[in-house]
C-alpha cells in the first residue's frame, strides 16, 4: 500500500512534518544534517518498528521530547485509506495503531507496509555477518510464506530453551533429546521456507543484475547451517555431545547464510566498491520485484543514491525502480545528481529539506 499522507513528529530534527507524497517518485534534496534521511527513517520505523540508522531508540527521539510519532494513510484499491501509526516512547514502549485500534505487534504494520531500503550501509549485506543476510532472507520468507513467522518464532523459542539447558552443564542425553523434537520440527520448517524463497529469488536477481551491468556474473548459494547431505535430525543427533561440551547449539538454521559468489570467489573479495553496490541493489530490487509479482505493492527507500555509482548506473537503477511501478523515496545532497530522465507518465514530486522543514519544489507528470 503506497503512502498517500505522512505525518512525522519528533524524529531527530523533524519536529513536525506533514506531506502528501507522490504514489510513484519522490525526490528529497537537502544538505547533510538537514533531515532528509530522517524522513526515510520515519517510514522505516512505521514498517519495522525500528530505525535503520541505530539500534538505540533514544537516538532518534528528539532530545527534548518523551516520544516520537509517525502516522500515515495507506492507499488501498477499494475504500478509504488505511490509517496506521506508531509511537515510540523514550522508555522503549511501542504503541502501534491500525484504523485507530491497538495492534498486537509491529508485524501487522510490516504486512501492510513492506519497505525495501537501499542506502550506503547496504554494503553490510555483503561484508557484514551472516546474521544480516539471514535477516534479508527472513524478510522475504515472511512475505512469501504466511506460516513462516509462526514457525520462526517457535523455533527461536525452542533454540533459546535448549541453549539454556546446555549451559547448566551436566544433563542426560535422553533429557536433551526430548527437547530436540520441537527444535528439529520447527527448524526444518524454517529451513524449507528459506530455501524455497532463495530459489524463487535467484532468477529475479540474475535478471536485475544483467540489466544493471552486462559485465557482472554473480551466483547466489544458500547455506542452510549444516551439511546439505543431512537432514536437521541427523545433524542435531551427530552434534549433541559437542553441544554439551560447548554449552550451546552449534549447528542448525541459526547458522544459515546467503553466499554471494563470482567465478573467482566471494563477491566481497573480487568486486570493486561500485560493483558491490550494484550487486546489493540488484538483491534489493529483485526482492521487491518478487513481492510485487505476488501482488504485494511496496515502498522503496533510496538514501544517498549517487554514492559509489556513476551517472550511467544511477540512471539504470532508477529506470529499474520506475519499471516496478512502486512508490519510491530518493534522497540526495546535490540536485543535479537526481536529474534523471523519468518516463513522461511518471508522477515525480521534488521536495527540499532545510533544517527539518520540508517544502514542495515541483509536482506532476514529467514532460516528454
Amino acid at each position: 500500500m503506497p503512502l498517500v499522507r505522512l505525518d512525522i513528529s519528533h524524529v531527530r530534527n523533524l519536529s513536525s512534518v506533514r506531506f502528501e507524497p507522490s504514489p510513484q517518485v519522490n525526490v528529497i534534496v537537502g544538505k547533510n544534517g538537514s533531515g532528509k534521511t530522517s524522513v526515510l527513517e520515519a517510514i522505516h520505523l512505521l514498517s519495522f518498528g525500528r530505525s535503520f540508522r541505530s539500534h538505540k531508540h533514544k537516538t532518534y527521539i528528539q532530545y527534548d521530547n518523551d516520544a516520537c510519532v509517525v502516522f500515515a494513510q495507506l492507499h488501498q484499491a477499494q475504500g478509504s485509506p488505511v490509517r496506521v501509526g506508531l509511537q515510540r516512547q523514550r522508555d522503549g514502549h511501542i504503541d502501534v495503531r491500525i484504523q485507530g485500534q491497538r495492534a498486537q505487534s509491529v508485524i501487522e504494520l510490516a504486512e501492510r507496509l513492506p519497505v525495501q531500503l537501499i542506502n550506503p550501509d547496504a554494503f553490510r549485506l555483503l561484508e557484514g555477518s551472516p546474521s544480516i543476510r539471514r535477516q534479508f532472507i527472513d524478510w522475504g520468507a515472511f512475505h512469501f510464506d504466511k506460516d513462516f513467522i509462526q514457525a520462526w518464532r517457535g523455533w527461536q523459542k525452542a533454540l533459546k530453551q535448549r541453549n539454556t539447558l546446555l549451559r547448566r552443564g551436566k544433563i542426560s542425553l535422553s533429557l536433551l533429546a526430548a527437547f530436540d523434537q520441537e527444535l528439529i520440527r520447527l527448524g526444518e520448517q524454517v529451513n524449507q521456507s528459506r530455501k524455497a524463497y532463495v530459489t524463487k529469488l535467484t532468477p529475479h536477481f540474475e535478471r536485475v543484475l544483467a540489466q544493471l551491468s552486462d559485465e557482472l556474473s554473480v551466483q547466489l548459494q544458500f547455506f542452510q547451517g549444516w551439511d546439505a547431505q543431512k537432514d536437521l535430525h541427523m545433524a542435531v543427533d551427530a552434534g549433541r555431545e559437542r553441544d554439551i561440551e560447548l554449552g550451546y547449539t552449534h549447528t542448525g538454521p541459526q547458522r544459515a547464510d546467503l553466499r554471494v559468489k563470482t567465478a573467482t570467489g566471494d563477491a566481497l573479495d573480487s568486486l570493486s566498491r561500485g560493483q558491490q553496490k550494484l550487486v546489493v541493489s540488484a538483491l534489493k530490487i529483485a526482492q521487491g520485484q518478487l513481492l510485487i509479482d505476488m501482488g504485494r505493492p511496496l515502498v522503496f527507500l533510496v538514501d544517498d543514491l549517487p554514492a559509489e555509482l556513476d551517472a550511467n548506473h544511477r540512471q539504470k537503477l532508477c529506470q529499474l525502480l520506475e519499471s516496478l511501478n512502486s512508490q519510491i523515496f530518493i534522497t540526495s545532497v546535490e540536485p543535479d545528481t537526481t536529474d534523471f530522465t523519468w518516463a513522461n507518465t511518471t508522477d515525480v514530486r521534488q521536495f527540499s529539506m532545510n533544517n527539518g522543514e520540508l517544502s514542495l519544489l515541483s509536482k506532476g507528470l514529467q514532460e516528454s
